[in-house]
């Protein structure tokens, strides 16, 4: 496989971790050069080993480039990477791809046009504890699942950065919002038939910065994400809920339960009442451990560097691509109805 040439656009925390990404995991790809319109980043980026461009044009002009990686405000995504794909460049475009699903078509069909690859990188599908939960529900080691709780929660109080902006493209929904609402379009492949979206601006002022969203698929799964920035004692990463089981992931460390119920092991119901710490109740009362058997998680390996991997084997012509601009576009659609269910005040049916 012939090394790609790798050059940067935009080289703040994201860009410097695509560079060191790259350099420590990907030998098919060689980092280059980059362009930030900062003075700083670009002494940052000479310091780093890396060639500096005068200007994007140059970037863009020079032909020694094979892939391009846009890491910069999302309010500029959608021109720079029609740019550099006119350019002939291969793209990878950091999420979230654009400000909104209008501005991906327009994208998707410059890529038709030019034949380049065009990606997103959507990092997250390669979490682990993601990865888990996705492995438990395709081994149907939980059932049918019927309720699924995804949660990341922060306590600092703020978007920041750019990222507080909303002519930038700030807010939660668009920065942790992107990577959860794909996740679960990534666990379920089938449609997206209702959206719900409850998007707080606490501490931001212009911008979303505590949400509460929710999904609705076709087989009648109850998906519900919260992102939040001010809460101080964190809620499971993960729950979810199936006919057989429910699986727990506590935190980013991966710890966490998966209780399932025993095969043929009948509960039996009593006609006393049971008494517990809250009251007598025979709904509530605790299963009975009989009827239950506890299984280790999933031992699932993942590594973000498989990202990368894919698309120098793509541009090689060797594998599929893994994170499409298609796939992208029933997100940026389900987000676009988000902020209008938030607007109207009101869930929204859908088909996406």
């Amino acid at each position: 496989m012939a090394i790609l040439r790798h050059a940067l656009i935009g080289y703040g925390g994201m860009g410097n971790w695509h560079i060191n990404a790259i350099r420590d995991k990907i030998p098919e790809i060689e980092t280059y050069g980059v362009y930030d319109i900062r003075p700083e980043a670009m002494e940052a980026a000479r310091q780093n080993g890396l060639h500096t461009y005068d200007s994007l044009d140059d970037l863009l002009a020079d032909p020694t480039v094979d892939l391009v990686t846009i890491a910069v405000p999302n309010n500029f995504h959608k021109d720079y990477s029609i740019r550099a794909l006119r350019a002939g460049k291969n793209v990878v475009c950091e999420k979230p791809v654009t400000m909104n699903a209008a501005e991906l078509e327009e994208i998707i069909a410059v890529q038709k046009e030019t034949g380049r690859v065009f990606s997103i990188h959507q990092n997250r599908r390669w979490d682990r504890d993601f990865c888990i939960v996705k492995a438990a529900k395709e081994q149907g080691l939980l059932g049918q699942v019927y309720l699924v709780k995804s949660m990341v929660q922060g306590s600092r109080g703020s978007m920041y950065g750019w990222r507080g902006h909303k002519e930038n493209g700030g807010g939660m929904l668009l920065d942790w919002g992107i990577h959860l609402i794909d996740q679960a379009m990534q666990m379920f492949d089938e449609p997206v038939v209702g959206v719900d979206a409850h998007l707080l601006s606490m501490y931001t002022p212009g911008v979303d910065d505590n949400i509460n969203v929710f999904l609705r698929f076709e087989s009648g799964c109850s998906y519900m994400m919260e992102m939040s920035t001010n809460c101080l004692i964190n809620l499971p990463r993960w729950h979810v809920q199936g006919t057989e089981g429910t699986l727990q992931i506590d935190d980013w460390s991966c710890s966490g339960r998966l209780m399932k119920l025993k095969p043929n092991a009948e509960m039996k119901w009593s006609d006393d009442i049971v008494y517990t710490e809250a009251g007598p109740t025979r709904t509530m009362a605790p299963r009975p451990e009989y009827t239950m058997l506890e299984l280790p998680l999933p031992d699932v390996q993942t590594d973000w560097a498989d990202y990368y991997k894919n698309i120098a084997a793509v541009i090689a012509g060797k594998e599929s691509l893994l994170v499409t601009p298609e796939q992208a576009l029933r997100v940026m659609r389900v987000v676009d109805l988000m902020f209008k269910a938030e607007a109207d005040g009101e869930s929204k049916k859908c088909h996406i």
